[in-house]
């Protein structure tokens, strides 16, 4: 697996740029920008906690379907653009 900044994590799942959002650890309660976390590339994607490294979204394509789990997320929130 390599490590890269949140940055990598896939865009392609949300409308908006999930790297300007916000999320808040379900495992720590640490809240920082979704461009911060760590991410892991393997078979799929996984974007772990900066402070705890407890993982917060898992992301997997198989067969032209993108699934997303996201429980390690409690608030996963975006500023509004205006």
């Amino acid at each position: 697996m390599t490590l890269l900044d949140g940055n990598a994590a896939p865009d392609d799942v949300f409308v908006r740029d999930l790297t300007l959002a916000v999320a808040t650890c379900a495992g720590c309660g640490a809240t920082g920008p979704v461009a911060s976390v760590c991410v892991y590339e393997s078979l799929g994607t996984v974007l772990r906690c900066p402070e705890c490294d407890s993982v917060l979204m898992r992301v997997v394509s198989v067969r032209g379907e993108t699934c997303l789990e996201m429980r390690g997320v409690k608030l996963l929130r975006w500023r509004s653009a205006g």
